[in-house]
C-alpha cells in the first residue's frame, strides 16, 4: 500500500483562524488512532503518521518524539518488518481511545438525566508521594471530579472509583461516599468552588467562534485536517468538563450548542476525512495471540 506523501504546510492557516487551545501531539495521535486503527488489529507506519501530521502543521521531530513517549508510556506498541518501523495499540490505549469515543459521540454535553447524587471521595497520603497525588488528581479531573480542597473531592454522578485509583496503591487512603446535599449547603456555591465554569464556557465558546459558520476553517488543507483539528479540540473540552447537571448551570450554556455545531461537522467532513486518511495510512494487519500458546 502506498502512502501518500503530503508538504508540510504552514501552520499559518491555523493562526488565521483565529485563537486556539494548544493541540498536543499527544493530543492529535489519540484522536488519529481512534478514528482510523482502533478495532481494526492493524499497526501503521511512522512515515504514515508523519503524512497525516503534516496537514496540521506538525514538524516529523515533533511526530517522531511522540511516537517514542506514547511507546514508553504503554500507549503504543513497536513492530518491525524489514528497515520500517510501525506502530499499534496497546490494551492501555484501546481503553482510553474506547472512553474518548464515549465522551466525544455517546454523551451529551451537559447532564439532563441527573438524580440529584454526589460522588464524595476523600483521600490523605504523605507529602512524600507527590507523583500518586499529581495522577490521583488527573483521573479524578479526567472522571469529571472537582475539588472542595482538603483532599475531598465531588463528582454529580455515580462513579466506579475502583478503575480510577487501580494500581496507585491507595488502599486504606481513599475514602468513597454516594450522598445527596442537604440543606443548608450552597449547592451552587459548592459548584462554583469545585469548577471553573468561567473557563469552561470560555473554551465552549472559543470553539464555537470557530467552527459555529457556514465555512469553517477555509485556510486549512483539506477536510481531513479540520476533521482532526475540530475533534481533538472537542475531546480536549469534554476532557475537563463534569458534566454538571443541566439545572445547575446558566440557561445559555454553550456546551449545549458546541454539541449541536461538532455534530453536524462531522457529517460534512467524516467520509471525505476517513478517504483521505486512507489514501495515507500505510499499515500491516496484527496477527491475534495464538489460541495454542
Amino acid at each position: 500500500m502506498g502512502v501518500e506523501r503530503v508538504s508540510e504546510p504552514s501552520p499559518a492557516w491555523r493562526e488565521a483562524a483565529g485563537p486556539s487551545p494548544r493541540l498536543r501531539p499527544q493530543s492529535l495521535m489519540l484522536t488519529v488512532l481512534g478514528n482510523y486503527v482502533l478495532g481494526r488489529d492493524i499497526a501503521v507506519f511512522s512515515g504514515s503518521f508523519i503524512g497525516l501530521f503534516g496537514r496540521l502543521g506538525v514538524g516529523e521531530h515533533a511526530v517522531r518524539s511522540t511516537l517514542t513517549r506514547m511507546v514508553s508510556r504503554d500507549l503504543l506498541s513497536r513492530h518491525r518488518r524489514g528497515r520500517r518501523m510501525y506502530f499499534g495499540l496497546t490494551p492501555r490505549s484501546e481503553e482510553i481511545l474506547v472512553d474518548g469515543e464515549r465522551r466525544v459521540w455517546r454523551y451529551g454535553a451537559v447532564n439532563t438525566d441527573w438524580d440529584g447524587r454526589w460522588t464524595v471521595l476523600a483521600f490523605s497520603m504523605p507529602e512524600s508521594w507527590q507523583r500518586v497525588r499529581h495522577d490521583l488528581r488527573s483521573r479524578l479531573t479526567w472522571a469529571g471530579f472537582g475539588s472542595l480542597g482538603n483532599g475531598m473531592w465531588i463528582a454529580p454522578s455515580r462513579v466506579d472509583i475502583a478503575p480510577i485509583v487501580a494500581g496507585l496503591g491507595l488502599n486504606g487512603h481513599v475514602k468513597v461516599f454516594s450522598a445527596t446535599a442537604e440543606a443548608p449547603t450552597d449547592v451552587a456555591g459548592m459548584i462554583r468552588g469545585a469548577y471553573d465554569l468561567d473557563a469552561l464556557a470560555a473554551g465552549y465558546r472559543a470553539f464555537l467562534d470557530r467552527w459555529d459558520r457556514p465555512g469553517p476553517i477555509p485556510e486549512g488543507p483539506d477536510d481531513l485536517a479540520r476533521y482532526l483539528w475540530m475533534t481533538t479540540e472537542w475531546l480536549q473540552l469534554v476532557r475537563t468538563d463534569p458534566r454538571l447537571p443541566v439545572e445547575r448551570l446558566p440557561g445559555d450554556w454553550p456546551a449545549v450548542r458546541g454539541q449541536e455545531v461538532l455534530m453536524r461537522l462531522r457529517t460534512r467532513y467524516e467520509d471525505r476525512a476517513r478517504g483521505l486518511a486512507d489514501q495515507t495510512i500505510e499499515f500491516i494487519p496484527l496477527s491475534p495471540p495464538s489460541a495454542s500458546g
